[in-house]
């Protein structure tokens, strides 16, 4: 058994370190030792408010990570004790009474126990990446991920509803691609960083007519309209600033009820429709530690605060209550 620390959350979303045990690694697996995880502002407290749901109270959030490689168990073959690592999930934990915890999916922890060879499991480092900022690799990967499904193509307009840090990362890649990009947000320090990642266009939707300030760029309406904020009523909103033929990326997470559409709005503006999921796997992975170890993507600018685990409940506690100077979150274990 292996004896670690957790970030736990119960069901009157209150968040504390708490000791948990771990499995040790069986065949197929591979225990980690947490550096780094990072924090998912938005995925993160839908769960803990039971916005969505993965599994009963008590939780341990975290779905991101990088770490040392500590044990492997039997058929593994491509891992060692001492590699370095980034990681997406933790298998399963107990608190120290043997209260089940649902891991959703578990990396705000000390250690990781995991299968490395699967679509959520753990790959090397890439040479040069920084432990720190690669923590967070998911939340660019998914906005790289909806970027290549709908590709939209160099000169392009393309409007990023929500500059989170999934909005970031698709500013980043939508930049990287040559596209004429419109950052929308009513935080102006979030539009700020969205400038920092190449945003051609700033609005600040809470003192400016989004539509109005969109078609002064583009006149007939956006070729690409990726709407990030995961709220369900910024949706139609969003599908009035597609042109006619224009595409509209679903980049958020709106929840597990249904979702009202404007269907004539859509319908007569022939759109076409995506519903990126998850990250991209590997290649996306991947592909954003790269570039954040040869410094094409500057993510280190997404980072608002740094913190050890033991501050992480009282910053918890801050972001619940809805504070908005807080964005991009890494948790150091060591």
């Amino acid at each position: 058994m292996i004896k670690a620390r957790a970030l736990i959350c119960d069901e009157q979303q209150n968040v504390a370190i708490r000791e948990v045990d771990l499995p040790e690694p069986g065949d197929g697996q591979i225990s980690i030792r947490t550096v780094y995880s990072g924090v998912s502002i938005g995925t993160e407290f839908a769960l803990i408010r039971n916005k969505i749901s993965w599994g009963p109270y008590p939780l341990c959030t975290g779905y991101m990570g990088t770490g040392i490689v500590e044990k492997v168990g039997a058929g593994i073959t491509n891992f060692k004790a001492g590699d370095k690592v980034y990681f997406r999930a933790n298998a399963a934990m107990t608190l120290a009474d043997g209260t089940s915890v649902s891991c959703v999916s578990g990396t705000h922890c000390s250690h990781v126990v995991i299968a490395p060879n699967t679509t959520h499991g753990a790959d090397h480092m890439p040479d040069g990446a920084p432990m720190d900022v690669a923590s967070m690799f998911t939340l660019p990967a998914v906005g790289l991920y909806g970027v290549d499904m709908a590709g939209p193509k160099m000169g392009q307009v393309v409007v990023v509803n929500g500059c989170g840090l999934i909005g970031l990362g698709v500013i980043a890649a939508c930049s990287h691609r040559g596209c004429v990009v419109i950052a929308v947000d009513v935080n102006p320090k979030q539009l700020a960083t969205a400038k920092t990642f190449g945003a051609d266009y700033l609005i600040d939707a809470a003192k400016q007519n989004v539509n109005d300030e969109v078609r002064a760029v583009a006149a007939e309406g956006a070729d690409a309209v990726f709407e990030s904020t995961g709220i369900p009523a910024c949706i139609n909103p969003a599908i009035a600033l597609c042109r006619t033929g224009g595409s509209l990326i679903w980049q958020g997470n709106y929840g597990n009820a249904p979702v009202t559409l404007n269907f004539m709005a859509a319908h007569g503006r022939c759109l076409r429709m995506f519903f990126p999921c998850d990250d991209g796997w590997q290649p996306c992975r991947r592909a954003v530690i790269k570039n954040m170890a040869d410094g094409t993507l500057k993510w280190d600018r997404a980072i608002t605060h740094r913190i050890s685990y033991q501050d992480a409940p009282v910053l918890y506690d801050r972001i619940n209550q809805g504070d908005k100077d807080i964005t991009g979150v890494i948790i150091k274990w060591e």
